[in-house]
């Protein structure tokens, strides 16, 4: 078996499904298989994965044992040569997996792959690639300095070594995933993508980011985080600097205050941050189907109108809420049309192929929202 496509899931059944059916399209080709490991949701996500998939490996944990444990339980049944670890709350395109493959096959020495990551208002996610996170480096991106904890030094649609890659899309050999203990398990969430990375270069080998292709991820990451996350990236750090670099007591009280202080600027900026979008005059559905547009004008309040993928051929398009049907237009066009519309009022929905709901997100580092329209 070519690859294993491993889903970790925590109460986001819509995404989900999305995630699901966008992977199968990527997979037609391949031979390969969907792992599926939920952390005890609350919500519906088995009972939606054993009727709509019951094709798929379903690994349905107790309690939520967090992401390092979880997505070590998949890679261990998993049979590809190669396994992806991917978010749920990601939808890939359809020749993701193939031009991946292709590249890991072509490079030697690899480690581990990733890809360019845009949000749901086709922005360019800069954690798709980063630079290791030295004590200096990770003090500075607490405090809101980010510019030398990502991997600048390739643009974002460019291809080329990097040193950590993010765990919402890391695709790698499987043989080398367990050569170097998989994810740790200290890490409950954030820091457990930096460690994998670090341990597969200390192993010898390279990661990679390949920028030709695309996965769209709906949780963000902002350069204003709450306070919670404050405390989790530093956390995180602590686990990775014990493990890896010698004990420092100045660096962890220089980051304990730069946490205070992050955390009181993000007191007084609440309230205060708005979306990216402006007030939307009007909604498009790209699609041929009559009966879609019908279900859709009885859910949204204001002008609605269908049009063919042809209307990006024909110039700009501002103030409008674009809603693309995943069984009409392909998930790389979509893709394609929200970077490229990115930036002028614009509001992006998708519906998954033979869905009855939209997913989108007018904030970089908002996971998104669902609308059910049937």
């Amino acid at each position: 078996m070519e690859l294993s496509v491993v889903i970790l899931n925590y109460n986001v059944q819509y995404f989900l499904e999305q995630c699901i059916l966008s992977v199968q399209r990527a997979i037609g080709n391949l031979d390969a298989e969907i792992i599926v490991v939920d952390n005890a949701s609350s919500d519906d996500s088995c009972a939606m994965v054993t009727r709509k998939f019951p094709q798929i490996t379903l690994i349905q944990n107790k309690e939520n044992v967090g992401f390092s444990k979880a997505n070590n339980q998949a890679v261990a049944i998993a049979k590809g040569k190669y396994v992806c670890i991917l978010n749920p709350d990601t939808a890939v395109a359809e020749d993701t997996f193939l031009k991946c493959l292709q590249k890991a096959e072509k490079l030697t020495n690899l480690g581990a792959m990733g890809i360019h990551l845009l949000d749901g208002t086709g922005h360019f996610l800069p954690e798709s690639k980063r630079n290791l996170p030295t004590p200096f480096v990770s003090l500075k991106k607490v405090l809101g300095f980010t510019k030398k904890y990502y991997a600048n030094h390739i643009s974002d649609k460019e291809e080329g070594e990097v040193q950590v890659l993010v765990g919402a899309f890391m695709l790698l050999e499987r043989s080398i995933y367990k050569d170097v203990g998989g994810f740790d398990e200290d890490y409950f969430m954030y820091g457990e993508d930096i460690d994998l990375s670090y341990k597969i270069e200390k192993a010898g080998y390279k990661n990679y980011y390949l920028g030709t292709t695309e996965t769209l991820h709906y949780k963000g990451e902002s350069t204003q985080k709450d306070a919670a996350y404050l405390q989790r990236f530093y956390g995180a750090m602590q686990i990775f600097y014990r493990k890896h670099f010698k004990s420092n007591v100045l660096f962890d009280m220089a980051v304990k205050i730069g946490v205070s202080l992050a955390k009181s600027a993000k007191k007084q900026s609440v309230g205060r941050r708005k979306s990216d979008s402006a007030n939307v005059a009007q909604a498009i559905v790209i699609t041929d189907n009559i009966n879609l547009l019908k279900q859709l004008s009885e859910k949204i309040d204001i002008p609605l109108k269908s049009s063919s993928k042809s209307m990006f051929q024909n110039g700009d398009v501002q103030d409008t809420l674009l809603i693309f049907d995943s069984e009409y237009i392909p998930y790389n066009q979509i893709f394609q049309v929200m970077r490229q519309y990115k930036g002028r009022g614009n509001r992006y929905r998708i519906r998954p192929p033979g869905c009855s709901f939209l997913i989108g997100s007018d904030q970089s580092d908002d996971k998104g929202g669902v609308v059910v329209f049937d």
